[in-house]
């Protein structure tokens, strides 16, 4: 008989009622460490990553008859989850969500502040249902302040918590970031909320509510500009690829297509160093940049000598000889390379997902999956996002003990759900029309012998 290793949330059941990123990607990691969780979306509104702007591709870019299944997005953030698909809008729904409530231990939500309050779920009612219970709220200003009811988008957050203010080139404009990185942040935090929620009850007995806001996690992710203008009354400017300390630092053109390779030199040694691998040693001792205010007031000079080596040789080779050096370096990686990575893959971080013949996805697709390993419990993801209301029944029947004609009836009535009664989009564009188009750099026709999924 052969003992499958237990896992640390083995036992533990969260209900995630959260949408897009944030909450999602918190309540998938958790379902990786053994959670059970129950996601629960409305009819009428099904998350946006099943379909939207946000859902990323359909494999193959065919949606089907289901496209609210296919989507990349939604299988990454959701998998190892099950569905339950329940009107929150109808009483009964909310009764269905009190019940569940009772035998969870966690509920993640993303709602505006305004909403649990109006269906008398908030916190001070939910501990009446489930003292223990351990409520992780992710908003994006949180649940209290004149923000607290401000709809939030990471692109809009970002000028708000600072990002904006310091990223772009120096005399330009604000940029935005390449990737809504505060989603993510976020759904760290509500790992971590999550996890510590559970250490509090196991040591007080008692739950608790964490509130969780993307403002300020973007705030604190600019703790050094506000650090730097609360001791020093110093307002940043925008400086592109370069560095307040660290000279030379930026991002030069290799050898190939749209190639690129990033360096920066912390100290003399690794300028000396530097100098050694471009072939130019005599640079090291030159006073224009043997020092590093020498190096910042001539960095242009220093650029254009860089250059003049990086254009010759491919990035992965740049990024090569100077890490042997000891020069901190590193080829600017796009999701192509990222997929083929050997240290990526040494380290199994894309996990290859079976998924069921009737979701039509393909019989193998690679998962992303954690950014950790632990020593004596190999993790993995338990199983791909779950298909819109697949699991009504078993939610409602074997863990909550409804009876067969309650669930007709809740069926019947629209409480219960397995196909959005919403449209979902699902843009059916070819490979080829996007790069037409622009919204494509290109695209890989031998993705799939390459990953080894055909």
């Amino acid at each position: 008989m052969i003992r499958m290793a237990k896992l640390p949330l083995d036992g533990i059941r969260i209900i995630d009622s959260s949408y897009v990123f944030a909450g999602p990607y918190a309540a998938g990691l958790l379902a990786d460490l053994g959670a059970e969780v129950i996601k629960i979306e409305g009819p009428k509104r099904p998350d946006i990553v099943r379909g939207s702007a946000f859902s990323g591709m359909l494999p193959d870019d065919c949606g089907g008859e289901d496209p609210w299944n296919r989507a990349s997005a939604y299988n990454l953030l959701n998998r190892g989850k099950k569905s339950l698909v329940v009107d929150l809008k109808q009483e009964e729904g909310r009764e269905i969500l009190a019940d569940l409530i009772k035998v969870s231990d966690v509920f993640i939500e993303n709602f505006t502040p305004r909403v649990l309050r109006g269906w008398g779920l908030d916190y001070p009612n939910l501990q009446k249902i489930k003292p223990d219970l351990i409520l992780v709220s992710n908003t994006g200003y949180g649940q209290a302040g004149p923000y607290a009811a401000y709809p939030a988008q990471a692109t809009t957050q970002e000028a708000t918590h600072g990002l904006a203010a310091v990223t772009g080139y120096r005399g330009g404009e604000p940029s935005k970031a390449g990737q809504s990185y505060v989603d993510f942040l976020a759904g760290w935090a509500c790992v971590m909320s999550v996890l510590l929620g559970l250490r509090f009850r196991r040591r007080f007995g008692r739950g608790l509510w964490a509130d969780v806001s993307m403002y300020q996690l973007g705030c604190y992710n600019l703790s050094e500009f506000v650090l730097d203008h609360i001791t020093n009354g110093a307002e940043n400017e925008r400086i592109g690829n370069r560095h307040r300390q660290f000279a030379p630092q930026g991002c030069y053109r290799c050898a190939g297509d749209d190639s690129w390779c990033v360096l920066s030199v912390r100290d003399d040694e690794e300028w000396r160093a530097l100098c050694g691998v471009i072939g130019r040693p005599e640079l090291a001792v030159d006073k224009r940049f043997a020092t590093e205010p020498a190096r910042h007031a001539n960095h242009n000079e220093i650029d254009e000598i860089i250059s003049l080596w990086s254009a010759g040789v491919p990035k992965m080779d740049a990024m090569e000889q100077l890490q042997a050096a000891g020069v901190p370096a590193a080829a600017v990686l796009d999701g192509r390379d990222l997929h083929l990575d050997p240290h990526l893959k040494s380290r199994r971080f894309l996990e290859m997902q079976k998924f069921p013949e009737d979701r039509n996805i393909g019989a193998r697709r690679p998962i992303i999956g954690r950014p950790w390993k632990f020593s004596r419990m190999p993790l993995h993801v338990r199983g791909p996002g779950p298909m819109f209301g697949q699991h009504n029944r078993e939610v409602l029947q074997d863990i909550l003990g409804y009876g067969e004609a309650r669930c007709e009836k809740l069926e019947s009535t629209g409480v219960l759900a397995d196909k959005p009664q919403s449209p979902v989009s699902a843009a059916e564009m070819s490979l080829d029309e996007r790069v037409e188009l622009g919204r494509l750099a290109y695209w890989d026709r031998d993705y799939k012998k390459r990953l080894d999924i055909e």
